[in-house]
């Protein structure tokens, strides 16, 4: 059972018009979670944030053993489920793999549904027509939330924002899942059309790649974890995602969500003119952008 100590409560952000409202900011699915093998960590891990109040979940079918660790984890700990939003994601593109990965995803996790499942990764106009072709994998999802098996759905992207935002604004979706950080708001698009066109639709932002895996870390220019969740954080979205390889950066996380204040327009200008000269190159979960 994770230690219960008090503390300020991580102030909650409604998630579009779901009506859940999660801690501002969550575990994300990679760090120590997408790993095999380490379950000793990975549930050091997903205990403290538990303990700090974090409410929100991420994980993914190919996230390695992100969906095990947690399947591991919520069977002994029955009160804190019911307490918090988990989610995880299908990459399948047609009808028959979803139903799978629905599947076993729920066995993975020990589960009997999902707060929200999300349609994972969509790169390119290709993708979009398979999935939400005759017999693609959007049937599925929309399928799943009618029979309760997930509350929500969503889709998820970090390639090409005119393909996020075509998705968001045609399909039946709850949220959508995309990077949100400095070289974001140098390079566009993400942030200036799709988040726009998220929040016209009514639809949950949830923030990823806030700190690009760590390279975006420049503790010597004062570009810190905690700089760059508040960063995050001053966006119009609904969640920051961070995964996590310790119990200690699980803090970190929480205590920037539980302390965070607005950066001003000033704070967000300089900390974008200081990525903006290597945005592009940078930006490694974009694809080739160098060639576009």
């Amino acid at each position: 059972m994770a230690e219960k100590t008090a503390m300020t409560a991580i102030k909650a952000r409604p998630l579009g018009k779901t009506g859940a409202a999660p801690s501002r900011v969550g575990l994300g699915g990679e760090g120590v979670l997408r790993t095999f093998g380490k379950s000793a960590a990975a549930k050091a891990v997903i205990d403290e944030a538990v303990r700090q109040g974090i409410t929100y979940f991420d994980s993914a079918r190919a996230y390695a053993g992100s969906e095990g660790y947690y399947g591991a984890y919520w069977p002994f700990h029955r009160e804190e489920r019911a307490r918090v939003f988990q989610t995880s994601k299908s990459a399948s593109r047609d009808r028959e793999g979803a139903i799978r990965d629905l599947e076993t995803t729920l066995r993975t996790m020990g589960a009997e549904y999902l707060d929200l499942w999300q349609i994972h990764d969509v790169r390119t106009m290709d993708d979009v027509s398979e999935i939400e072709r005759e017999g693609g994998a959007l049937e599925v999802f929309i399928q799943a939330k009618e029979e309760g098996h997930v509350k929500h759905i969503g889709v998820t992207g970090h390639h090409d924002p005119d393909v996020l935002t075509y998705a968001i604004e045609h399909w039946p979706v709850d949220t959508v899942l995309l990077p949100v950080n400095p070289v974001e708001g140098a390079i566009g698009g993400f942030l200036d059309r799709t988040l726009p066109a998220a929040r016209r639709k009514g639809i949950g932002v949830i923030g990823m790649k806030i700190m690009g895996a760590g390279s975006f870390l420049y503790p010597e220019l004062g570009i810190t974890p905690e700089q760059l969740i508040r960063y995050a954080l001053s966006w119009p979205i609904s969640v920051a995602i961070v995964g996590c390889k310790t119990p200690e950066e699980v803090k970190t996380l929480a205590e920037t969500g539980r302390t965070f204040t607005p950066m001003s327009d000033d704070e967000q200008q300089r900390l974008v003119a200081a990525f903006k000269p290597f945005a592009r190159q940078l930006a490694y979960y974009r694809g080739d952008l160098n060639n576009k």
